[in-house]
């Protein structure tokens, strides 16, 4: 099984997957080798991608909204779900506007927020996702979510991910991007979400290469059998995994294909 991060890992800076992680990755496939994508991402922002590498012939699966979602790439099952509820979103919304950082969540396949952010910006370009500007978020946000992000300044933002920790241990907490802090359900992480998968379709945790770029992608670089960083990986995370590869821009993905899988 090949676990492949997307944003800043597999796709480029202007979120392309090259032609030659393409060509690898086909060609992966066909000697049998499962390849997953694991994002932060919502689930529909990954599907096109998906079937660029045509993840739909095949039983193929995505891990979206790092790891609260499981779902199969051909008919959209449903293998794994867990959400946020009601009341731990209202607790974070409380918690961004006494911390004065912005904070999205997802319903209905929209980005839904109080605020317009330059971050926020950023999401909807990376998701495509319509964005839902609501008067009120509590009151809108009135039933389960997968994950919320809170977004501000990356050197400010950074400083907020061990006192979120602190005050809300019952919360999965993992920074995405410098400027994006996502939550989700307790437990929820890449690494658990790819251990369950790995099960169902009977990978050994040995048999496994992830890939990744950033601290929500540590937990599967950790579990995997061979974890990968590409080089833009951010610098204090460098020495978490057992090689480091080219970076997004320079098919690092392909050469973890190249030296561990088809040679």
């Amino acid at each position: 099984m090949l676990v492949l991060d997307m944003d800043d890992t597999l796709l480029t800076d202007d979120h392309r997957i090259s032609d030659l992680n393409k060509k690898v990755l086909l060609e992966a496939q066909a000697k049998g080798v499962h390849v997953v994508l694991a994002s932060g991402r919502p689930t529909s922002a990954m599907t096109a991608y998906a079937k660029e590498l045509e993840m739909d012939l095949k039983d193929s699966y995505m891990i979206s909204f790092n790891g609260a979602i499981i779902s199969r790439v051909k008919d959209d099952f449903i293998l794994f779900e867990q959400r946020l509820t009601p009341e731990q979103i209202h607790a974070l919304y409380d918690y961004s506007q006494e911390k004065k950082t912005h904070i999205i969540t997802y319903l209905d396949n929209e980005i839904i927020s109080e605020t317009d952010s330059k971050y926020i910006d950023v999401e909807k370009e990376i998701t495509g996702m319509h964005h839902h500007k609501v008067s009120s978020f509590k009151s809108y946000v009135d039933r389960p979510a997968v994950k919320c992000i809170l977004l501000e300044e990356p050197s400010y933002l950074k400083g907020l991910e061990k006192d979120l920790k602190q005050r809300m241990p019952h919360l999965s907490v993992s920074m995405s991007k410098p400027f994006f802090l996502e939550v989700a359900q307790n437990g929820i992480d890449k690494a658990e979400s790819l251990k369950l998968l790995a099960e169902r379709l009977g990978v050994q945790q040995n048999e496994i290469i992830a890939v990744g770029n950033a601290g929500n992608d540590l937990t599967m670089i950790e579990y995997a059998g061979l974890g990968v960083w590409v080089d833009n990986v951010a610098p204090e995370l460098r020495d978490k995994a057992d090689i480091i590869v080219a970076s997004n821009n320079n098919d690092g993905v392909a050469e973890v294909v190249q030296r561990y899988i088809l040679n």
